[in-house]
């Protein structure tokens, strides 16, 4: 075993479990980063890495009552049949890895800027759309399942590419469709629509080679405890004092992919 990857997966686990965000958003660049994985390799075993740390994630939160189940149905409904078409379409193209490491480092590098921005503007988004009047709620709330359902597709081809989007879409996309959620469920509910995401989108770059199941095994012996006690904790600990930084951090790392 490497405590050193046991030790990362520990740290992200507890940040998936206190915000929703971090599976990819931290594990995914830690990776190539810090651990020299290759971009390519990294997003397929993040990928298998979250849908069996959310998994955990997920049973802890139903437990607890914090997942809305038709949301998840709905955004389920978008993203599982865009990320078997996205999976099939990489290929068909059979990129060289030197292209597919360009187009996963950029997707990547993007989708980390927008989850930082995300993360800092959260509160304001939810007081915006909860400061609406009653009768755009109204119409709002007519294309709630169509707009769900546009929300999870778009995730599912982010997440295919960069192992991105199933925590930062989930978590946004749940803060303007449903401005009424408390925190803790738009928490568990984007946490129990990653299961199924992730976990398809995993074994299809399992199918692709793109996975080290050593590496991943290692990750997952210090993910599963952390996001367990990460999930039990959510509703506890304020997510205001963990979120400006995450938002930093991942804003820093973004900035650095883009450089590198």
């Amino acid at each position: 075993m490497d405590w050193v990857y046991a030790f990362s997966g520990l740290l992200v686990g507890l940040a998936v479990g206190f915000t929703g965000v971090g599976g990819g958003s931290l594990m995914t660049p830690l990776l190539v980063l810090i651990f020299n994985v290759s971009p390519v390799i990294a997003v397929g075993t993040d990928l298998l890495y979250a849908s069996i740390t959310k998994m955990a994630g997920a049973f802890v939160h139903q437990k607890c009552g914090t997942v809305d189940w038709k949301a998840v149905g709905l955004l389920s409904a978008g993203s599982l049949p865009t990320t078997l078409l996205i999976a099939l379409l990489l290929k068909h193209l059979s990129l060289d890895e030197r292209v597919m490491g360009n187009l996963v480092s950029s997707v990547l590098s993007a989708a980390l800027l927008l989850t930082a921005a995300v993360l800092l503007f959260k509160d304001s988004i939810r007081k915006a759309l909860l400061s609406r009047n009653s009768n755009a709620h109204e119409s709002h709330h007519r294309h709630l399942a169509a707009a769900t359902i546009a929300t999870g597709a778009v995730a599912g081809a982010l997440v295919t590419v960069s192992s991105i989007g199933a925590g930062v879409l989930g978590t946004v996309s749940l803060l303007f469709l449903y401005p009424r959620m408390s925190t803790a469920k738009v928490v568990g509910t984007d946490i129990a629509h990653a299961v199924p995401l992730t976990a398809i989108a995993g074994m299809c770059h399992l199918a692709l080679g793109t996975v080290d199941l050593k590496l991943l095994a290692n990750l997952l012996i210090g993910s599963l405890p952390g996001i367990c006690i990460g999930s039990h904790l959510s509703s506890k600990v304020p997510e205001k004092a963990l979120r400006p930084l995450l938002a930093v951090m991942l804003a820093l790392i973004g900035g650095k992919m883009i450089i590198s």
